[in-house]
């Protein structure tokens, strides 16, 4: 089973709007809403390509029922733990420019968190668990690394989607797979990512220290994939980008349900970037249909 985990998800509340008069009374021209997260947009994308998985973290109050009804209803399991507080709203305000407030999120308690790590005690063989996104103020700067330790005692495999530093904490405990983008590939290094040469020579680096596989996100200029005994460049597909938001999640998730299906790194990379590009193309996370139309405008060649 694949077990998604996001930390403090939100509800997006995404509002249209022809302008925005700040001080004044403004209506919207369309409105929408969708749970929030990178872990939880993992589940989705997962679940449209027909893989099972469980969305854990924290949730609570309305909004947070909201989150889990809405992903039982695209039948998407769950397992969040409850806690005191309203899960945040996130509100992306679209005008002439694009607006983003992202809200705090409710405390987590240190029982909140230990229930956590016991029902990650239970993953085992053959789990994989998705760590994906920022860690909150509210929550120890140390807990991706706690469950990465828990995960390598029980033999579940971890994937980490996350900035730069969180990685340093995680590799030596020989996740499956990281998907840093090049500008978290630069943080991680302190050196400027802009080639496909630069992201497959660092990305040897994170190999070396210890990740089974790697994928750099290089926006337009395509994706490299790098394991033990391969090296991939990739093309990503002619469109035009509407969002990029979970894009990078979408990669992961092409990845794993095709890895899963056939247990072809090849195969999985190539699905990894049409559906990461499927997403940036649409408004909202993908399709199956969209991300069949691109595979064949992604072009892999090995280094």
């Amino acid at each position: 089973m694949i077990y998604t985990l996001t930390l403090n998800p939100s509800v997006d509340y995404i509002v249209e709007a022809d302008d925005i008069v700040l001080g004044s009374l403004n209506r919207s021209t369309k409105e929408a809403k969708f749970p929030g997260g990178k872990g939880i947009n993992v589940s989705r994308v997962l679940r449209s390509m027909g893989i099972e998985s469980k969305a854990i973290g924290f949730i609570g109050g309305f909004t947070g029922k909201y989150v889990e009804e809405f992903l039982n209803r695209e039948g998407v399991f769950t397992g969040f733990v409850k806690v005191d507080g309203d899960t945040r709203i996130n509100i992306k305000l679209k005008a002439e420019t694009e607006t983003e407030i992202n809200a705090r999120g409710p405390e987590v308690s240190s029982l909140a968190l230990g229930l956590l790590k016991e029902q990650i005690k239970q993953l085992g063989n053959g789990d994989y668990l998705v760590l994906a996104g920022s860690i909150p103020s509210s929550m120890p700067g140390t807990i991706y690394e706690e469950i990465v330790r828990i995960c390598k005692g029980t033999g579940a495999e971890v994937i980490v989607d996350a900035e730069g530093e969180l990685l340093k904490t995680v590799l030596e405990y020989r996740p499956f797979l990281i998907k840093p983008n090049h500008h978290e590939l630069g943080q991680f290094f302190n050196k400027d990512i802009s080639t496909t040469e630069d992201a497959i020579f660092y990305g040897k680096k994170l190999v070396e220290a210890g990740a089974k596989n790697v994928i750099v996100s290089l926006a337009e200029k395509g994706a490299v994939y790098i394991n033990e005994t391969s090296a991939y460049t990739a093309t990503v597909p002619n469109g035009v980008v509407k969002s990029s938001v979970g894009a990078g999640d979408s990669m992961v998730a092409g990845f794993l349900a095709q890895y899963l299906k056939t247990g072809n790194h090849h195969d999985a990379f190539r699905y990894s970037v049409a559906s990461g590009s499927a997403t940036a193309f649409s408004i909202g996370l993908n399709t199956p249909e969209e991300v069949e139309q691109l595979l064949t405008e992604v072009k892999i060649k090995e280094c």
